[in-house]
């Protein structure tokens, strides 16, 4: 009796687990789909209302004006391998020497220092209006030294480019025009990556930031949606900073943060897809996981913050949905891990609960929507034209290993949205670079690299194994259903556990 109780308590258990996992896979997926279609909607303007914003954008740059004071601020950290080239690249803007100014906000505790001190002396001997400004400690760090110059800042509209950044020459010509328009508080330009062809990492990266850069923004911008400062390689409005409040550190993207207070104070942001500012993408994983993780955090964070202040404006429902999406959506990565991890029980109870695999075909349509997304953005758009056929074999094999790569990175960005919503508190650390933009470029015997192993990516390492079994119990019992996605789950954390174990062992 009490082996046929136990026998009819670990098959209760079982249901209730199978039922349980069932649940949480179908709710992440739900949210998933739901946020794939929102961003069709997106590609949806995009493609409907490109040609008509970009014919108002090229009356508005026809137009003659007398050119303003602009002050470019410069905020560094440590960037001793990228200094120089900025400044060259900031002084070769073509713009009016008495009309501009130039601060170079300069926290850093290492030689860049010193080599920023002696590069700003330089420049100012051949005439240009340049400061070296330092602080006597990093509070509020990004956002505290953009806060503190301000006030100090001689222009009335101020360039914002980070270390890594080589605007062209013309970046201020093909901008400053649009503030003709009083009710415009910032202009953005589109990222180029000056190394994207240095390795797979760079690659799946740059693969994913022109999909942000062109259909996620430009969409929103056309179709009438809340859209984004991206901290870099724009112009702000000065009146408008101080209008939305200034900006403010208590999160990890001031950028996200400020955009939608002052668009929520009625400013508007001008996107411009054409003018692009070429940077350097992060070319180590511990670089990449050190921006994710600020990326990800600082967007639960701004979203616990500004949310309940997009619900009690006066936009439109349709404008609180996307813009809600659009604050979520470092928030996705936690469906992504969720759906992962349950898939493996939920592979292993559909044939003994009888549950029909083919009621999760309904949800093929948000994979379907994100790769004609990205197939637009990067095909039709980002990469340079070659022939068309040889762009499509390209695609083809760059967006399994961008989507695998990116259900690895799902447990680490989790984390990080977890600790923006929980609060927990951490500095702001930036995304070392190393001047690399060609295969061969070295970067492991410089400063900057860590070989730090952490605890995350162990578990990272944990979960490659066990997607692995999954996979591999799938093809023994012949139930396909789950087999091509464990294998894109083990592809992914395999590739983020391979390239951090990498890191520790280098020399």
């Amino acid at each position: 009796m009490i082996i046929i109780a136990l026998q009819e308590l670990g098959r209760s258990f079982g249901e209730v687990a199978a039922i349980t996992a069932m649940v949480i896979y179908c709710i992440s997926l739900i949210a998933i789909t739901f946020y794939c279609l929102l961003q069709f909607h997106l590609l949806y303007y995009y493609k409907t209302k490109k040609g008509k914003y970009l014919n108002l954008l090229q009356s508005v740059e026809g137009e003659e004006y007398t050119l303003p004071y602009v002050t470019i601020q410069l905020p560094i950290y440590n960037e001793r391998y990228v200094i120089k080239r900025l400044l060259q690249s900031i002084t070769q803007i073509d713009y009016p020497k008495d009309k501009l100014e130039i601060q170079v906000l300069d926290d850093s505790t290492d030689d860049t220092f010193n080599i920023c001190a002696a590069e700003v002396i330089n420049y100012q001997k051949q005439g240009f209006d340049i400061c070296h400004v330092s602080r006597a400690d990093r509070k509020g760090y990004k956002a505290g030294a953009l806060k503190s110059a301000t006030h100090s800042a001689k222009g009335d509209f101020i360039a914002i480019f980070d270390a890594d950044f080589l605007p062209k020459p013309d970046f201020l010509h093909k901008t400053m025009g649009h503030f003709r328009d009083p009710r415009i508080g910032v202009v953005q330009t589109r990222w180029e990556h000056l190394n994207q062809n240095y390795s797979l990492l760079t690659r799946v990266q740059a693969f994913q930031l022109n999909v942000h850069f062109t259909v996620e923004q430009l969409g929103r911008k056309v179709g009438n949606l809340l859209l984004q400062f991206n901290g870099t390689a724009g112009v702000w409005r000065k009146d408008t900073i101080q209008d939305a409040g200034g900006w403010e550190a208590d999160t990890l993207t001031e950028d996200l943060d400020l955009s939608y207070r002052a668009q929520l104070k009625g400013w508007k942001i001008v996107y411009l897809e054409d003018v692009v500012s070429p940077a350097e993408l992060p070319s180590e994983i511990n670089g990449l996981k050190s921006q994710q993780y600020r990326w990800m955090k600082g967007g639960a964070e701004t979203a616990k913050k500004v949310l309940p202040r997009v619900w009690n404006s006066r936009l439109s429902f349709r404008q609180k949905i996307h813009a809600s999406t659009h604050l979520l959506g470092s928030s996705v990565f936690l469906a992504v891990f969720a759906f992962g991890i349950f898939s493996v029980p939920l592979a292993m109870a559909l044939k003994p609960m009888g549950y029909n695999p083919d009621i999760f075909a309904f949800f093929l349509v948000g994979l379907a929507s994100i790769i004609l997304i990205y197939y637009v953005a990067n095909v039709e758009v980002a990469w340079k034209k070659e022939n068309k056929l040889r762009m499509i074999v390209k695609f083809l094999f760059i967006f399994p290993i961008f989507l695998a790569f990116s259900m690895g990175l799902s447990f680490h960005n989790s984390i990080a949205v977890i600790q923006g919503y929980l609060g927990k508190k951490s500095p702001f650390i930036r995304t070392p670079k190393f001047d690399v933009r060609k295969i061969g470029d070295q970067i492991t015997r410089k400063n900057y690299f860590s070989t730090s192993l952490s605890k995350l990516s162990l578990w990272e390492g944990f979960f490659f194994i066990y997607f692995l079994l999954g996979m591999i119990w799938g093809i023994i019992t012949q139930e396909p259903t789950f087999v091509i996605m464990h294998l894109l789950l083990t592809i992914g954390y395999g590739l983020i556990f391979f390239f951090s174990v990498k890191n520790a062992w280098t020399k």
